[in-house]
């Protein structure tokens, strides 16, 4: 199990739209990685099965799309792995340690849009 390098993408506008679905197809073709995943690719995510980094189902936490042909963190992207990430939709399954690696990854987004993570907001 991975968590992926913090990326330090730069920010899309905060009003930009977020569509996992629509983000991902748009990053295989940016990253040419329509048949597999690569390391351009793994930049959009936060976490990564890797035991099965050859497969996209492995990747999870999605924050990025392509935005005027560069790879950029999209701030609703960023909240919504956020909100994944602190329970919401179900959350999701990962190992202890990863959860803290993505959360810090989500910090410094947040930091970078001037904003808190919902954990912090709570607190």
């Amino acid at each position: 199990m991975t968590v992926v390098r913090f990326q330090d993408l730069p920010l899309a506008p905060r009003d930009r739209s977020w569509d996992a679905d629509a983000a991902d197809r748009r990053v295989r073709e940016w990253a040419h990685a329509e048949s597999s995943p690569n390391a351009d690719y793994k930049r959009a995510f936060l976490w990564v099965d890797g035991d099965r980094e050859d497969e996209f189902t492995a990747y999870k936490l999605p924050i990025a799309d392509v935005v005027n042909g560069d790879l950029k963190a999209v701030p609703r992207g960023i909240m919504s792995a956020a909100g994944v990430i602190d329970g919401a939709r179900g959350g999701v399954d990962l190992p202890r340690d990863d959860v803290a690696g993505v959360k810090h990854s989500l910090e410094r987004y947040y930091a970078k849009m001037n904003d808190e993570p919902p954990w912090r907001k709570a607190a």
